[in-house]
């Protein structure tokens, strides 16, 4: 689909040299960084270094997604509130930890694992069987070197999406992602199967609190510990009977509840990115569309497990001016 609009280049996410030598030749003036492993491993850093204009946080602030240990010492630090949670490197000592918050017991990959490093175990069973393929398996890879275990959070999941600079932090509109893989929320964890704009639970009270307990405390804290976050804050948030908690932060346009949130943006969105990297957000007034918008993922067979790669997506010429003819897709 994005062939049909843009310039596709085979240059790897991850290979910043690259990146950064493509930049220059072609003289490009704001470079946007869309997924979270360049920008852990410091790419805005590296484009800053040869002279080009990045939108993204810089490799010590993107610990924020990169770790989620680092997070959650961060907002307990910063009073920001969250769910109860330890830290554990020895896969002994945490399967003799097992339950210490009960059950389900939320089990997380303290690095980056696409999104699907979480698991939300039932029982004991459940709970040792992800330990073990965390830590003893590996199956995220060096991610799973360090677990977070967290208490388990009841309420409603919601997303929020934030433009901040060194100054300011500004809330886009709010939306409400489904993570589980079946419907009636059953199965694993994904990336996310789907969104919608705006989230039904937000009103002007909720709002009053998210931004008073977690934005303000979230600025604060960054300008305290010299982090100089310059990009997207994405919040998870689980709005509970106590009130909003953060989940997680990530550092980027999160995946899918941007392509439920910026249709409805009517601003310029170039005119906000420089803003932000000139830290000049606070001259900025967003504006969004009244209107709802929805967005639904097709994922390929297996997923979030192991799942072929490059399957072919047949059927977009079937849509003309963004209206579906009728016809079969696969």
């Amino acid at each position: 689909g994005i062939a049909e609009l843009a310039w596709c280049v085979d240059i790897a996410a991850e290979d910043i040299d690259a990146i950064c030598g493509f930049a220059k030749a072609e003289k490009i003036d704001l470079a946007v960084i869309g997924p979270e492993v360049p920008l852990a491993m410091g790419i805005v850093d590296r484009l800053a270094e040869a002279g080009i204009r990045a939108f993204g946080p810089n490799q010590s602030c993107a610990r924020l997604e990169a770790s989620k240990a680092f997070t959650k010492s961060f907002l307990a630090r910063h009073n920001i509130p969250t769910a109860g949670y330890r830290e554990f490197t020895d896969e002994e000592t945490l399967l003799a930890n097992v339950g210490i918050f009960g059950f389900p017991m939320v089990i997380k990959a303290d690095g980056l694992a696409a999104g699907k490093g979480v698991v939300i175990a039932q029982d004991h069973q459940e709970a040792v069987d992800a330990i073990e393929e965390m830590m003893g398996a590996r199956v995220f890879g060096a991610a799973g070197d360090k677990v977070v275990v967290e208490e388990f959070l009841t309420g409603i999941e919601a997303s929020m999406l934030c433009f901040v600079d060194h100054n300011t932090i500004i809330p886009m509109a709010s939306a409400q992602d489904y993570k589980r893989i079946f419907d009636n929320d059953q199965g694993p964890n994904t990336g996310g199967m789907g969104t919608y704009s705006p989230s039904l639970i937000f009103n002007e009270a909720l709002e009053s609190r998210i931004r008073d307990e977690i934005l303000s405390p979230t600025l604060a804290g960054f300008q305290k510990d010299g982090l100089d976050f310059q990009g997207v804050l994405f919040i998870g948030l689980m709005i509970s009977e106590q009130g909003p908690k953060v989940i997680e932060f990530n550092n980027r346009f999160g995946d899918p509840e941007t392509q439920s949130v910026l249709p409805r943006m009517e601003n310029d969105l170039l005119e906000v990115l420089l803003a932000v990297c000139d830290n000049k957000l606070s001259d900025i007034t967003l504006r969004w569309n009244p209107k709802s918008a929805v967005c639904v993922v097709l994922a390929a067979p297996g997923y979030p497990g192991s799942y072929k790669k490059g399957l072919p997506i047949t059927g977009l010429d079937r849509f003309v001016d963004g209206n579906y003819t009728g016809e079969a897709i696969t």
